[in-house]
């Protein structure tokens, strides 16, 4: 068995893996890089369909599944199910071109045949919902990729489970390394129930209204923010994207646009293009509670909404943001390289205070050596990490392949 990692040795997004053997070839993710344009033809790996298997995706981030759109015609698509209507569900939100995504659904633990190649998808803990590592067999190889995944979030029992009962005689492990250049060795990130309570805290200390800033697709983050709602007597505002998201997951044990203590609002940006693309069956199946913007001010200290920059023009014409609060639920990357600069400079205007409450998708330091140490792998290749070179000060048996070479497992 052949690996060409297209993509990945020494950078966060964009992953790429192409494994050859036998003549025939399957591929592992088709990210978009971090700062890529997915229209940028010159980023798409070049794959010939005559042989190409199957492109297997770990998880619906767009690093992760970003230039499938530009994927060889026919190639079947496998990817959880889940994951498959959530890349649907969003796609008409965000102007990512939606991709082909026929073929066959992943479930976790379940063998499947791709030519010469087994594959066994590990249902992982992740930020992204419904997302998996790979076990890929081969000429008598065993090859392991991680994917994404941590060991702190509300599905925590599945690394737990894997440490425990890893499978066995790894020869080749890929494995990510997101936290390497944010913290040391010894270092492990906050979990969701401690986050839940940081938020019962910051919502219970604010007299109006509670804006939280995460993305809708991390589920656990929208749990966690459910159930602080629940406990501090809040009711949680959620636009139309994040209940089509809710929905698309297909797990009714998860919080949904009809839930008590949920009610839904479409600010105006939203509102036109719900008119516009004349999703008007999409906005009847969640629109049982709805809140409508000139009563947001009326109900804003016993509300907390899902926030979305879209919304900035809603809430302050609904002069709703007396003794509001801001939180800021994501990486804090984002805020660095000025993605969110106009809604940073309206906060600012505002006088709104910020808060930072936020956990990785991430596994940590910590977690990755628990993690390496479980696989055993006779080989430790680094891959999803802008700090390769902590690797071999933190694991055994590393080994460092470039971008585009070829290597034999």
């Amino acid at each position: 068995m052949k690996v060409r990692i297209h993509r990945g040795t020494k950078q966060i997004g964009g992953t790429c893996v192409e494994l050859l053997h036998e003549g025939r070839r399957i591929v592992l993710d088709f990210g978009l890089p971090l700062d890529g344009d997915s229209a940028d033809t010159s980023l798409v790996p070049q794959l010939t369909a005559d042989d190409l298997e199957a492109i297997l995706i770990s998880h619906p981030h767009i690093d992760h599944y970003g230039l499938l759109h530009h994927a060889p015609h026919g190639t079947p698509v496998a990817l959880g199910a889940a994951a498959r209507r959530i890349v649907c569900a969003a796609a008409p939100f965000t102007g990512q071109t939606l991709p082909s995504l026929a073929g066959p659904d992943l479930v976790s633990k379940k063998p499947m045949d791709f030519g010469p190649f087994k594959v066994t998808p590990y249902l992982v803990d992740h930020s992204a919902f419904d997302a998996y590592s790979f076990l890929v067999e081969a000429g008598g190889k065993r090859l392991f990729y991680s994917g994404d995944f941590r060991g702190h979030g509300r599905k925590g029992k599945l690394f737990e489970r894997m440490v425990a009962h890893p499978p066995t005689n790894i020869d080749v492990l890929l494995m990510e390394g997101s936290s390497l250049t944010r913290m040391s060795a010894d270092s492990h990130f906050p979990s969701e129930t401690a986050l839940e309570t940081k938020l019962v805290d910051t919502i219970r200390n604010t007299p109006g209204l509670v804006m939280m800033h995460t993305s809708a697709q991390n589920i656990d983050r929208v749990v966690t923010l459910y159930r602080a709602c629940r406990k501090t007597g809040r009711t949680l505002l959620i636009d139309l994207y994040a209940a089509a998201i809710l929905e698309a997951t297909g797990n009714f044990h998860i919080p949904q646009s009809g839930w008590p203590g949920i009610a839904l609002f479409v600010p105006e940006a939203q509102r036109r293009l719900i008119k516009r693309n004349g999703w008007f069956d999409l906005l009847n199946r969640h629109k049982k509670q709805r809140v409508f913007a000139d009563g947001v001010k009326a109900i804003a200290s016993k509300s907390v909404v899902l926030f979305r920059p879209l919304m900035m023009a809603d809430l302050e014409t609904a002069d709703a943001l007396a003794d509001s609060c801001f939180i800021y639920s994501q990486w804090l990357g984002y805020l660095e390289s000025g993605s969110y600069q106009a809604m940073e400079e309206w906060l600012c205007r505002k006088e709104i205070p910020v808060n930072h409450i936020h956990t990785s998708g991430h596994a940590s330091p910590v977690d990755l050596r628990r993690f390496a140490t479980a696989l055993a792998p006779k080989s430790l290749v680094p891959i999803h990490s802008f700090a390769p070179e902590r690797y071999s000060e933190l694991f055994e048996n590393v080994v460092y392949r470039d971008d585009g070479e070829w290597w034999e497992v």
